[in-house]
């Protein structure tokens, strides 16, 4: 039996189904493999084998973001999947942290490279002639080594409690870990096509999509996502399997239904972090069965939706899963609800989110110690979630600790922000937090005080957000309230908990602002242009 993604990969080598489907061409998971061990030889060829051998990728979901997962796999290397939205001094800083000395692009991406200080890395673009010669000329693969099922696969980005992002170290053994099980469940083989729009470089899209297919012998049919064009791409494909993390759902959903929007070959999709309204709005319009669950990218702690999952709830947690209090130590008590429904007793009962066992299948951060520490306290795992659980032990979300914010799928943290926005000549001080979003998770709110006599307009401060390089899409605020002062502590520090008891409220200030995936902001008092 397979315990490193390697040894699934070679059990595939004289398999002739289809493997990968995009825009017009297809490779055989025989294909698919030699083509793999091609690319890790090349690799390999330039590499340093007395450094480590971490080989980044800086790619979109793309064949050449596939063979580059097979070839870390079959030539014994670690892949680090390098965040595409991440920007300048940012995504450099990724880079360097975490020792990659080949970085894999294209160009879609080479150009967020330009002007970065990557010291003693080898930068490969898969769209130049020199690749094809390097591919060309790469002899048979010599492994550099033959990983087991502890060994580091992947090195997975994720936000620090610092606001710098943290490599995880994703291990072999979640592959076969969690693909025979969802295949099996979703009985998805050979034939069927997994629809892969996620970022690759992310583990929900391992976890949730490539594990599958590999495991099962389906199909992949890799993606950019679109709400607009979605359904198109699930029918060209003849997909039959997505997997989706954040908000996708309610995208999709937002745009305009069509009588046979039906009538299409999609049968599951498996993710997490839909709300209960988009599972089964999205289920009866498009005729597939929504399963949704809930994984940190560490992979410590595991919650799965049920048949009979409450309202609200995100399911109920492996064995090992609890809500503890974190002064205490102690397991938080279950929560009481009022007459409406509403949790009467949150103080006691909404705690964070911990694996009492250890660390589950969390491997740590590469080369942090300290972090690694800060996650692992007391022999348990902390996760940062807050939680509580009711009497039947179902599960519920609570938000985040510290200056956490989930958005769209991804965890952001509100340092970095803050200090780009006071970049800006007219901001004096800001505030960065979370409200909730109208669909799930949380919008990004800004509460800036201005210099004395600066003026910043609402055309001002997109065009300066759009000048920040390092600034990702998703950390641009939703909300930005142009206050006189905000409130603070004893020792001047801003008391951001009282701003989100507030909400996305302008106060004593004015609100401004700025549609999902706009980057024009509007004076919420005012009324909202027509077309």
């Amino acid at each position: 039996m397979a315990d490193t993604v390697t040894q699934l990969l070679q059990e595939r080598t004289n398999d002739d189904n289809l493997a990968i489907t995009y825009e017009g061409r297809d490779w055989t998971w025989r294909e698919y493999i030699a083509d793999a061990e091609r690319m890790a030889a090349a690799v390999l060829g330039v590499a340093d084998r007395n450094r480590p051998m971490h080989i980044g990728t800086l790619l979109g979901n793309t064949p050449d973001m596939l063979l580059a997962l097979a070839a870390g796999a079959l030539g014994g290397y670690v892949t680090v999947g390098v965040n595409n939205t991440r920007r300048g001094e940012g995504l450099a800083a990724d880079i360097v942290r975490a020792d990659c000395q080949v970085l894999i692009t294209d160009a879609d991406h080479r150009p967020l490279l330009d002007g970065l200080d990557l010291p003693g890395v080898t930068i490969l673009d898969t769209s130049t002639a020199t690749w094809d010669q390097l591919i060309a000329n790469a002899g048979d693969l010599v492994p550099h080594s033959v990983p087991t099922a502890v060994d580091t696969f992947m090195l997975i980005f994720t936000s620090g409690t610092s606001g710098n992002p943290k490599p995880v170290q994703f291990a072999h053994m979640m592959i076969p870990f969690a693909g025979p099980v969802l295949a099996e469940k979703y009985e998805v083989g050979p034939g069927d096509v997994c629809y892969l729009s996620m970022p690759l470089f992310h583990s929900a899209a391992l976890m949730g999509g490539y594990c599958v297919a590999l495991c099962g012998g389906a199909a992949i049919a890799p993606a950019k996502f679109s709400a607009s064009t979605f359904l198109d791409d699930i029918r060209r494909y003849n997909a039959t399997y997505m997997n989706y993390v954040g908000k996708p759902l309610a995208y999709i959903l937002a745009t305009e239904e069509k009588a046979d929007d039906i009538d299409n070959p999609l049968r599951v999709a498996f993710g997490n972090e839909a709300t209960d309204r988009d599972i089964n709005e999205f289920s009866r319009r498009f005729g597939c069965t929504v399963w949704d669950g809930f994984g940190s990218t560490e992979l410590a702690i595991i919650i799965t939706r049920e048949p009979g999952t409450p309202e609200g709830s995100i399911g109920k947690g492996f064995p090992n899963v609890a809500v503890y209090n974190s002064d205490t130590l102690t397991e938080c008590p279950r929560a009481e609800f009022d007459e409406n429904g509403a949790l009467s007793n949150a103080d006691a009962a909404i705690g964070e989110l911990v694996n009492i066992d250890g660390a589950g299948m969390f491997m740590g951060y590469y080369n942090d110690a300290d972090a690694t520490s800060e996650r692992m306290r007391h022999g348990m795992y902390w996760s940062g979630d807050l939680a509580y659980k009711d009497t039947d032990d179902w599960i519920y979300l609570a938000g985040r600790t510290g200056d956490w914010m989930r958005v769209d799928g991804e965890n952001l943290a509100a340092g970095p922000i803050e200090r780009i926005l006071l970049r800006l000549p007219e901001i004096n001080r800001v505030a960065i937090y979370a409200v909730p979003d109208e669909h799930v998770g949380d919008a990004v709110m800004a509460a800036v005080v201005l210099q004395d006599d600066a003026v910043l307009t609402p055309e001002s401060l997109s065009a300066q957000l759009a000048a920040q390089a390092d600034l990702s899409p998703k950390a641009w605020p939703r909300f930005v309230r142009i206050a006189d002062d905000l409130p603070t502590t004893a020792t001047n520090k801003i008391l951001k908990r009282e701003l989100k008891k507030q909400g996305p409220v302008a106060g004593d200030g004015t609100l401004w602002v700025r549609q999902a995936r706009s980057t024009e902001y509007r004076d919420a008092a005012a009324p909202a242009a027509t077309v």
